[in-house]
């Protein structure tokens, strides 16, 4: 199910991640639900869903951080 907007992206990310990291948060979900198709490419029992939801956090928070007050901000 990848995201072709960033309107189709959860709520959790839309409503607390700004601009830029919700592109960045659906560019690398996407580009993840393609490399992990096979479930062999993934380690434990995760789902394809499960996997390219941590790699798009985690590519998020490559760029960006939560400031003191739990907005996310520019690294």
């Amino acid at each position: 199910m990848p995201y072709d907007t960033i309107s189709q992206l959860p709520d959790a990310v839309r409503d607390n991640l700004p601009k830029h990291g919700q592109e960045i948060y659906k560019k690398a979900f996407n580009s993840a639900w393609d490399e992990y198709a096979d479930p062999d490419d993934r380690r434990g029992d995760d789902s394809r869903e499960e996997v390219a939801h941590k790699v798009a956090w985690s590519a998020v928070k490559n760029e960006y951080e939560k400031d003191a007050d739990g907005r996310w901000q520019r690294k």
